[in-house]
């Protein structure tokens, strides 16, 4: 059995993660899941949340927006919208974004079609804050 896994995190821009890790922990459309090595071939998809990697003892987490994971022969690629490292979250900005989401909520009748955006919004920033919250921590 191997003991690490290659980790590859995507965006539409750009490669975020290149690395060989311990194990990574996501948010799937049915809950959190764990991977550690040696992990059964799976695809399924990402909703908008946390992911974190451990690699030699250090832990990293990223607020994901949806996407796709997928492992197979200890080689994991993680295909998102946007990967945000915690240390690289502008705190206040997404302070503002989560204000203007739930003034925005409080508006709109759920039927609206707009109330949906409003409500991914607001699950991002809330995501982008906690995750920074990780940071500030460490």
């Amino acid at each position: 059995m191997a003991e690490k896994m290659k980790l590859e995190i995507v965006t539409p821009y750009s490669k975020v993660v290149d690395m060989e890790v311990d194990e990574v922990t996501a948010t799937g459309k049915l809950g959190e899941f764990g991977v550690l090595p040696g992990h059964a071939p799976f695809l399924t998809s990402l909703r908008i949340g946390e992911l974190s990697y451990k690699n030699n003892g250090a832990s990293t987490s990223m607020a994901l927006n949806w996407g796709y994971f997928e492992i197979k022969d200890d080689k994991i690629v993680v295909l998102v919208e946007t990967a945000e490292r915690s240390d690289e979250i502008d705190v206040e900005r997404a302070k503002a974004a989560l204000g203007r989401a739930e003034d925005k909520l409080k508006q709109l009748p759920p039927e609206d079609k707009q109330f949906r955006v409003y409500e991914a919004a607001l699950e991002r920033a809330l995501i982008r804050v906690q995750v920074a919250g990780k940071a500030a921590r460490k």
